[in-house]
């Protein structure tokens, strides 16, 4: 069987009990960690922590291994227990899903162990849930690929008068294109887009559509590590938030709608001091 288990969003303690007995129970377990990470990071000393917590050693699995071998980890689960490890809730990102749909092509039995991830721990700003339109993600700009396909996506929300989750870039074992173009891959150091540079390409796409999606003076929420002990939430304009020290990863930006007189209250708790 394969088990996708979610983690949850902070450190190793956020995995549910039923997600930990069904590690422990795992031949192998694999741990994704491209479209997200937990806030421990993946550096030695944080898988450590996870393997002591788990009971178990951790292969961690790139997008490359998911996305191009991940019929070898689904051979190992047709024959033993096998656990993919997911930040957040497993059906935060597409890949999983697809993970899902081969799973079952090959007849390997699937279980499904959720857990929080930012999509309903966002709630935490002050902004209800119900009131959000379609996230969107904003990636990296290059200086010979500045897609901005996700304008249209808030200015449809914004004319709803919905909120918009944006959720921010994270590159992770991405190889060079000169190096794709050598045939031989030469990977990017990690990068992890803050709430900083998500609003100065927000800015910079309005300045060019010109459709008045958005403004210096819109009211947005920026979040940082999310679930985590040290989580920052700072609330107030766009101009005002480019200057604001978030601290390290994983960031995300919400740019508000209209809002609810109790979501008026509780964001001017977060509301950044003139």
């Amino acid at each position: 069987m394969l088990y996708i288990v979610g983690l949850g969003l902070g450190d190793e303690r956020d995995i549910t009990v039923r997600g930990l007995d069904a590690v422990r129970r795992c031949a192998k377990v694999y741990m994704e960690a491209y479209t997200s990470l937990l806030s421990l990071g993946l550096d030695p000393s944080a898988l450590s922590n996870l393997e002591k917590m788990y009971g178990k050693e951790i292969t961690v699995a790139d997008r490359e291994m998911v996305e191009e071998r991940a019929d070898q980890m689904l051979r190992e689960a047709a024959d033993a227990d096998v656990a993919f490890l997911v930040v957040g809730d497993p059906f935060g990102a597409t890949t999983h899903t697809d993970l899902v749909v081969r799973a079952k092509n090959m007849g390997v039995e699937v279980k499904v162990i959720h857990n929080a991830s930012v999509m309903n721990a966002v709630g935490v700003c002050g902004l209800q849930l119900y009131r959000y339109g379609e996230t969107i993600s904003i990636p990296f700009f290059k200086e010979t690929w500045r897609p901005d396909s996700f304008y249209e996506k808030i200015q449809n929300n914004r004319r709803l008068g919905l909120h918009t989750l944006c959720l921010l870039d994270i590159r992770v074992k991405e190889p060079t294109l000169e190096s794709l173009c050598r045939g031989k891959k030469v990977y990017e150091p990690p990068r992890f887009m803050s709430v900083n540079t998500a609003i100065s390409q927000l800015l910079e796409v309005e300045e060019l559509r010109g459709g008045s999606a958005y403004g210096a003076d819109s009211l947005c929420i920026g979040v940082a590590r999310l679930g985590s002990d040290d989580q920052k939430i700072v609330a107030g304009p766009m101009k005002k938030l480019l200057d604001v020290d978030f601290g390290p990863p994983l960031h995300c930006l919400i740019i508000v709608g209209e809002m609810h007189p109790v979501e008026e209250e509780m964001i001017e708790f977060h509301m950044i001091k003139s």
